[in-house]
């Protein structure tokens, strides 16, 4: 009787969380035209574990409108096929007048479509499937090249890396579900979510897998006369699962890995023996690495023991900052391309978190410490579901603009309200930044953190589950 005990149980748990979810939600709902700019939310036919911008934009004077296309993928748990898919986004002008992207109040939200800003666009939907290419199994995580955005590499099942060239496929895919990606990276047994290609040398690619290793590979060494590529080095130093890999921004050669084995290592990829650093940099697994594009020696850390830890690599023993709000797993970290100080957070707890560190140990009145610490700017909760990945729009007119997909199908273009990023570029003096106790830090905003501030508290209260 014990069994089915547990199951009433397990399901009245169930059922609590999602009344609990669904409240959330239409707070949300209520408080989104005074939290963004602009909300679109997408249902997609099955749910995609990895989004990704690709950098160019089509845009037409004579339309209220950009049109965006974004890297997506499925998730079917074998019901039906899988696909690597690219979408297209239309995203409202913000200085054009028949966009309605600067007028926006509460009546504004379209409960149909689930979208506020832009309504004068087109009735159609504003993000469509464009080209769909067959995938075998599900795309845990996908990411165009740098240097040649045709090429997209997979993260799949099996273990191996798949590499498309998006141009020598059609934007149907072919019948009877044949994956036939155009080189396969070959090294690893088990699957994996890191992925990365390097921003510097053209061709090098990085795979962090659950089998323990790291595999690099150079794609320019790949020939016709056969279909696989083997690695140029396989780096093992973790002891359990390798959770993700993130390249240097400007040393070309090295590299930083995390894993279930809570350790954070540095390697570089002309010494394939031990790594160059490891240590102990969490608590828990650690599930995300991301180098900062504007400080060579920083980079963040994510982990499931909720937090995310600013680290110094000439220091690496001394934790520099500690970001505390999440109440789950730390999935995914992702710097702002535009903003030196600003990254995001996504998580378990179905948040994602915009974080500053130029607000690091500013005062605080009593009201803001409530909503959470000064470097905390503002908390997407849009989603009802764990979102699986998260990216910035990287043309400098989307400044602000993200894109985010959850685990319930929903994929979210969304950007904060002016209130919170408006003003100044924020800069950051980098000797200040240096210092040990990050004391100092400060914003050339004058008002960003109290907007940050303001807007805060309404959207801690949130969350989405797409079309309504």
């Amino acid at each position: 009787m014990r069994p089915q005990v547990e199951d009433i149980e397990d399901d009245l748990a169930a059922e609590e969380e999602n009344k609990l979810i669904n409240e959330e939600y239409k707070t949300w709902k209520k408080n989104a035209p005074y939290l963004y700019d602009l909300v679109i939310t997408h249902a997609l036919d099955w749910p995609s574990l990895t989004c990704q911008w690709l950098p160019d934009k089509e845009q037409n004077a004579n339309k209220p409108y950009t049109t965006h296309r974004l890297l997506l993928g499925t998730h079917t748990s074998g019901q039906a096929q899988d696909h690597l898919q690219i979408a297209t986004v239309q995203i409202p002008k913000r200085d054009h007048p028949a966009s309605g992207a600067d007028k926006l109040d509460r009546a504004d939200y379209d409960d149909d479509r689930g979208e506020l800003g832009g309504h004068s666009l087109p009735p159609a939907p504003r993000v469509q499937i464009v080209q769909r290419i067959n995938h075998a199994g599900e795309v845990n995580r996908a990411r165009y090249m740098p240097q040649n955005p045709d090429l997209i590499a997979t993260k799949a099942v099996t273990g191996e890396v798949f590499v498309f060239d998006r141009t020598k496929h059609s934007s149907e895919p072919e019948r009877g579900g044949v994956c036939k990606p155009d080189i396969r990276l070959v090294g690893q047994t088990r699957e994996g979510y890191g992925l990365a290609w390097n921003p510097n040398k053209k061709g090098h690619i990085l795979g962090a897998s659950e089998d323990m290793t790291i595999c690099h590979w150079d794609v320019n060494a790949y020939s016709k006369a056969k279909s696989t590529l083997e690695p140029t080095t396989v780096f093992r130093g973790h002891s359990s699962v390798v959770g993700d890999v993130d390249w240097h921004r400007s040393h070309d050669n090295v590299f930083a890995s995390v894993g279930d084995d809570k350790m954070l290592m540095l390697w570089d990829t002309r010494s394939s023996g031990q790594p160059q650093l490891e240590v102990q940099a969490h608590d828990a697994e650690i599930l995300a690495v991301s180098f900062s594009p504007a400080t060579d020696h920083l980079l963040i850390t994510g982990s499931a023991d909720k937090t995310i830890v600013l680290h110094d690599i000439r220091a690496p023993t001394k934790q520099l900052h500690v970001f505390e709000s999440h109440t789950d797993e730390v999935l995914h970290l992702a710097w702002s391309p535009h903003n030196p100080t600003i990254f995001a957070s996504a998580s378990s707890d179905r948040r994602i978190n915009i974080w500053d560190l130029a607000l690091i140990g500013i005062e605080q009145t009593p009201d803001d410490q409530e909503d959470g610490a000064p470097e905390l700017l503002f908390v997407h909760g849009g989603h009802t579901a764990r979102p699986t990945d998260f990216c910035w729009a990287p043309g400098e007119a989307e400044n602000w603009t993200a894109a985010s997909v959850s685990e319930d199908n929903v994929v979210m273009v969304w950007q904060p309200t002016m209130r919170v990023w408006a003003g100044e570029d924020v800069r950051i003096d980098e000797k200040e930044l240096e210092s040990d106790s990050m004391e100092g830090i400060e914003s050339t905003t004058g008002g960003t953190g109290k907007a940050g501030s303001s807007a805060r508290g309404p959207s801690t209260a949130a969350s989405a589950s797409g079309d309504d």
